[in-house]
């Protein structure tokens, strides 16, 4: 069972003039989660304590461990100690340096850039012919940025969603953006879902982590209310995704493979 995304904290606060008022104010709660393969220990990460199975699950796809949820043979969760317990269908091999190890190659054959090794791996290029209208890009950036509680309350969380062309079909919140994101790939894995033709809507900066992590999940359309970084932008023109940031009010600007925005509707 999940615990609360949010706590209390009593605070004073000052407005400007006058003594302090003494006041309790909602934050988010955060919890380190330390991650544990066949008894060893893999990795270690903060998170919100929300929907820790499908972040398990997705954590473990995005660095290749895992290609379906299927492949977890058990998993037990206790968040009050902060320990996830897993039993894997296929043992991992002896040598984990792939998991972190530094790779520097080229992306799909056209521009030199960084990656972590498993990204080699798991990071393969979207070829989907889903169009999205730009009225849509706009509706579920604002359905993103409406469904949050926890952000309203906190201003301290991520959210991240994924949809179809026309309606959102699952939204995850949490304190590390790529946490969000590797909770919507667990959703995708536990439901299999199909990815190709589905877009992400992002509330954070679209930088290469996160353009990385939108190819491992499968989908070509990634929609921001923020900013994109340049080297995000070399690998979703490589990975073949299309970036849309800045979709704020009724505008947006739409920076990689732009045939996939309808902009007639």
């Amino acid at each position: 069972m999940d615990f609360s995304n949010t706590a209390k904290w009593k605070m004073r606060k000052y407005s400007g003039g006058g003594e302090p008022l003494e006041m309790e104010d909602t934050i988010a709660a955060e919890l380190p989660l330390t991650l544990k393969i066949d008894g060893d220990e893999f990795a270690t990460f903060v998170c919100s304590p929300s929907d820790l199975q499908e972040l398990v699950i997705g954590f473990l796809a995005s660095e290749g461990v895992v290609r379906a949820a299927g492949q977890v043979k058990k998993m037990t969760i206790h968040e009050d100690t902060g320990f996830a317990y897993v039993e894997l269908e296929h043992k991992l091999s002896a040598d984990r340096s792939q998991y972190s190890k530094r790779f520097i190659g080229s992306c799909c054959g056209k521009s030199r850039q960084f990656y972590f090794h498993n990204d080699m791996l798991t990071a393969k290029t979207v070829m989907t012919r889903t169009r999205i209208p730009a009225s849509q890009c706009i509706r579920f950036m604002r359905e993103l940025q409406d469904s949050s509680a926890d952000f309203r309350s906190t201003g301290g969380v991520h959210n991240a969603a994924i949809g179809s062309v026309s309606r959102l079909l699952a939204v995850r919140t949490d304190i590390g953006r790529h946490n969000a994101l590797d909770k919507l790939f667990g959703y995708c894995l536990l439901h299999r879902l199909r990815t190709s033709d589905k877009a992400i809507a992002f509330s954070g900066r679209l930088s290469s982590e996160v353009v990385l992590k939108t190819a491992k999940i499968g989908c070509g359309i990634l929609l921001s209310k923020s900013a994109p970084t340049d080297l995000a932008l070399r690998l979703a023109n490589d990975l073949g995704i299309t970036c849309v940031g800045f979709i704020r009010g009724g505008e947006m600007n739409v920076y990689t493979h732009h045939e996939r925005i309808d902009f007639d509707n």
